[in-house]
């Protein structure tokens, strides 16, 4: 897994960014062009200091590959996946946990602490890590610390650490594009108009011209120009 490559395509393509359209008339230009919708070469959308930051932040590595390797069944455990919708490890979710990590640092210690609490809890109840018991043995120790209001007091820490990881591992999955996807969250999305309903002309006693309906409410011709030198009254 190369985490700097992902966490890049994240910043890039990902989760809280856009692409920036634009389409600029210059003398000459032919008015059909502007039907189709030109990328515009990637903004990043920061200060030359915040992409230098981030740049900085996407070189170091903060956990080991052994603590990556828990972070990656953790996201699959809490987030994985239904039907065609990924599971979390694999829409860049334990990439987009170590970069938010690094980037507000006051995760560090909760973080790094929780994954060695689990640590020591596989090994005092089946003397294995997390990552190699089964996932019965897995589901075992979450549920010990997965629901806040009923958790022992021994499980306290455990418990406050599943919490944070899972507000992670849905902030990053439910901001991906998968996550949108799997959502239907359309946001600010183009629809098809395709003239006022007929139930409300009917209640205003109006109706459109046959002409102007046959030739001017065409969902499959939007992109079109309409040449009006031919439209005849």
């Amino acid at each position: 897994m190369d985490r700097r490559e992902s966490l890049r395509t994240l910043l890039i393509g990902g989760a809280g960014t856009s692409l920036l359209l634009s389409c600029k008339l210059d003398e000459g230009t032919d008015v059909s062009e502007l039907t189709d919708i030109k990328e515009k070469t990637f903004d990043y959308g920061r200060t030359p200091e915040e992409e230098a930051r981030d740049e900085a932040l996407l070189e170091q590595d903060f956990y080991t590959d052994e603590e990556m390797k828990t972070i990656i069944v953790l996201s699959d455990i809490i987030m994985p996946g239904e039907g065609s919708a990924k599971p979390a490890s694999e829409v860049g979710v334990p990439e987009f946990i170590e970069f938010i990590t690094k980037d507000i640092p006051s995760h560090q210690t909760p973080m790094r602490g929780g994954l060695r609490w689990l640590k020591n809890e596989s090994y005092k109840r089946y003397e294995k890590d997390f990552i190699d018991l089964s996932q019965e043995e897995q589901i075992a120790i979450i549920e010990d610390i997965a629901y806040p209001n009923d958790v022992k007091p021994e499980f306290t820490q455990g418990a406050q650490f599943f919490s944070r990881i899972r507000n992670l591992v849905t902030t990053g999955y439910f901001t991906s594009k998968e996550g949108i996807e799997y959502l239907g969250y359309k946001g600010n999305s183009p629809n098809v108009w395709d003239g006022v309903p007929e139930e409300v002309l009917q209640k205003h006693g109006l109706k459109y011209d046959d002409k102007i309906l046959a030739q001017s409410i065409k969902p499959e011709e939007r992109n079109d120009i309409e040449d009006w030198a031919n439209y005849q009254i």
